[in-house]
């Protein structure tokens, strides 16, 4: 979602400041429960299609939007590759040391592995993309332009927010962890009000603050 993130879906939009107990918990809670997923209200009555994959999976395979971010570690560049889809939820985190045809390949398969194969791949003009594609044999479904890819552009900033927030990263397999918790956060958070009734968008969002809550007092 363009301009929304955990910064103000998450606990900071209800308690006006993020509890350190809440994201101490959330990050030990990934690990201790790997199948964490966002769940809606049984009750809220959802006014679009989801599509499954697989069981405890909620994503689209019909649009994704690729992108790189630059993180610095202990000043030594490395390049996150993040997944959305069509709608800004996150699929996939990547952190690796160069942004070569290898690292797009890996993360591509990576992501494909988890999710399936997508029906159109936005990225931006890094040639490495369309190289790994080639590779894969889904060259002629990756699209590019000025604009295309705004929607993976717009969902860094809650990650940036929260990068200097902490500071930055120390450890490359810090950042991984880290990346890997706040999409599933993120996703839990993201209720995605312009596609809901206002009545369905709270019942969604008691739906998540209680989970949440369930999840910190474990």
């Amino acid at each position: 979602m363009p301009g929304r993130g955990w910064a103000q879906n998450g606990p900071q939009s209800q308690f006006g400041r993020t509890s350190p107990v809440a994201v101490r918990s959330s990050f030990f809670t990934h690990f201790q429960w790997p199948d964490f997923e966002p769940r809606q209200n049984p009750n809220a009555r959802s006014e679009r299609p989801r599509w499954r994959h697989r069981r405890n999976a909620r994503y689209s395979n019909w649009q994704w939007h690729l992108d790189e971010v630059f993180v610095k570690i202990n000043g030594e560049m490395h390049y996150l590759w993040r997944a959305v889809d069509h709608e800004g939820e996150v699929l996939e985190s990547f952190v690796t040391k160069r942004r070569d045809r290898k690292a797009a390949l890996k993360f591509i398969r990576k992501t494909m592995k988890r999710h399936g194969r997508a029906h159109i791949l936005v990225t931006d003009m890094l040639r490495s993309y369309g190289a790994a594609l080639k590779v894969i044999g889904n060259v002629d479904k990756q699209e590019t332009g000025r604009w295309l890819n705004n929607r993976a552009e717009n969902s860094h900033q809650p990650f940036r927010r929260r990068e200097r927030a902490m500071l930055r990263f120390r450890r490359m397999r810090t950042l991984q962890k880290f990346v890997a918790v706040h999409g599933s956060v993120y996703n839990h958070f993201n209720a995605e009000r312009h596609l809901h009734s206002r009545s369905n968008f709270k019942l969604n969002r008691a739906a998540a603050l209680d989970e949440w809550r369930g999840l910190c007092a474990a």
